[in-house]
């Protein structure tokens, strides 16, 4: 009886055979992002639990006045939106990861990714317009509800 190899399992000795597909590798890049944008995501938001809670007074310390001195500083407006971009971006490429493993019907999978890419574009627009043009110190405001650093 002559020994038969399964098409399946390729002989261990082979070379790897590439599948011919040329340029640009998505999901490698999706892959890479992910452990990237993991690893500055850990790095921005402990640094911003440090600052609020740790350097602060604590959650009763986080207040109008406290976000508006904090935004009044391009670092703390870069920080926070690269926060905000990172985490959305994030957190949605993993969301299109379990619509792709999960959604059979190609159809709904098609519906719920583009509900998704719309949900974290309309957040990152709204988000980058709150950091950018937030006013701490707007007209017409109680001089008592005001930072100290708005009636200097």
């Amino acid at each position: 009886m002559s020994a038969q190899s399964s098409p399946a399992i390729p002989d261990p000795k082979t070379r790897y055979a590439r599948t011919g597909q040329r340029g640009v590798n998505s999901e490698m890049l999706s892959w890479l992002f992910m452990r990237i944008s993991g690893v500055l995501l850990v790095i921005l938001v402990f640094g911003h639990l440090f600052v609020n809670l740790w350097l602060g007074e604590g959650v009763k310390g986080i207040d109008f006045a406290f976000v508006g001195g904090k935004w009044a500083s391009p670092f703390w407006q870069v920080w926070d939106l690269l926060m905000l971009w990172l985490g959305l971006i994030h957190g949605g490429n993993g969301v299109r990861t379990i619509i792709s493993d999960y959604a059979r019907n190609s159809t709904l999978r098609l519906t719920l990714k583009g509900l998704l890419y719309f949900a974290v574009v309309v957040t990152i627009v709204l988000g980058t317009l709150v950091i950018f043009t937030f006013d701490p110190c707007p007209t017409g405001a109680e001089p008592s509800l005001l930072p100290s650093f708005c009636t200097g």
